[in-house]
């Protein structure tokens, strides 16, 4: 309370989200909180997987290149934000793909067919996804909502019965030929927050062919994942609330 009396030091809205930051730099303050933090036995990565290993990637390169290391240097630290779990919230990730891998709409459908139910819909909302292993779909101007079949996943893996698992080891994968999604230039990720009618603006405008809906990934199974000591396959989650990128910077050279 007595930090957030003070002029915070930045205040601003940016697309429509309000942004306001104040600094501690009260010892005093500083020392309760961190006894505060040293009370929570463990930390969940929500968001960042892959920026904290290249993070520990870093340190060791620069610790070995470095003979009169203490582990106060800079580069032994990276920045982290945290929420209670009660208090974030995870959307979808929805995906755009570019074309067809040559195949034609009938004979897409058709493949989709035998790892998911197609069940084409009027519109948007009823192709928003309503439960897990439930996805929608925009092709050619029409919603279809696709359900995982049976024996398409192992259930018992926390990791492969995620949406984004199913969806890429049975879809994007083998008939969109998509193998790695964070590097190959066909697909794009769209978060949740922008909404349905995004999907059918991205393909209504030619640049995409099609277009993937999915329901949210749980916070239980976030925790189950990382509790299993495996990582979250990559853009599986969008996080509110969100900070805005560059509103505070760790220099590893200082």
């Amino acid at each position: 309370a007595e930090v957030v009396k003070r002029a915070p030091e930045y205040d601003f809205n940016s697309e429509g989200v309000q942004h306001t930051l104040w600094v501690v730099d009260m010892p005093g303050i500083i020392e309760k909180l961190q006894q505060e933090f040293a009370r929570i036995d463990y930390l969940y990565v929500a968001d960042g997987h892959h920026r904290s290993a290249a993070a520990m990637r870093i340190k060791q390169k620069r610790q070995a290149a470095n003979p009169a290391h203490t582990g106060n240097e800079a580069y032994n630290f990276f920045l982290t934000v945290i929420f209670p779990h009660n208090q974030m919230q995870i959307l979808d990730y929805n995906r755009v793909v570019a074309d067809l891998h040559g195949l034609s709409p009938e004979a897409f459908l058709e493949a989709v067919g035998e790892k998911f139910t197609v069940t084409p819909v009027k519109d948007s909302h009823a192709g928003k996804p309503a439960a897990a292993h439930d996805f929608g779909m925009y092709l050619g101007g029409n919603w279809y909502r696709l359900s995982a079949r049976p024996g398409s996943f192992d259930a018992e893996d926390p990791v492969q019965r995620l949406d984004v698992s199913i969806l890429q080891e049975n879809l994007l994968a083998p008939l969109l030929g998509i193998h790695d999604p964070r590097k190959d230039k066909r697909i794009d990720f769209v978060g949740g927050i922008r909404g349905m009618r995004e999907l059918e603006k991205r393909v209504n405008s030619g640049q995409y062919q099609v277009a993937f809906a999915f329901y949210p990934t749980s916070i239980e199974d976030l925790i189950a994942i990382a509790d299993a000591g495996q990582i979250m396959p990559p853009k599986s989650t969008w996080f509110e609330p969100k900070l805005k990128s560059g509103l505070v910077v760790h220099l590893l050279d200082e």
